[in-house]
């Protein structure tokens, strides 16, 4: 299975849009560097394994619905576990 990681951060969507969140993303660092390590490898996911495990570990540092690049990862162990449970 693929995903493609596409993380956007939109400085209009402020602390006033998502009062619990803080204006600046904590794990947007490190979804800047998945951006990165992609385009210079070709979108192959396989090289980009070790920065993308990096940003599952800031994303697990922090309760769900705090940071908005982590929702996809979020999103996917909702699924997991979604189908998992419906077996």
């Amino acid at each position: 299975m693929h995903f493609i990681y596409l993380v956007t951060f939109s400085p209009s969507i402020n602390a006033l849009s998502f009062p619990d969140m803080p204006q600046k993303d904590l794990c947007q660092k490190q979804a800047c560097e998945i951006q990165k390590c992609l385009q210079a490898n070709n979108y192959m996911e396989s090289k980009c394994q070790a920065v993308i495990q990096e940003l599952r570990k800031c994303c697990a540092r922090y309760p769900k619905g705090r940071s908005l690049v982590c929702s996809g990862f979020e999103k996917e162990e909702e699924n997991l576990t979604f189908k998992s449970g419906s077996k």
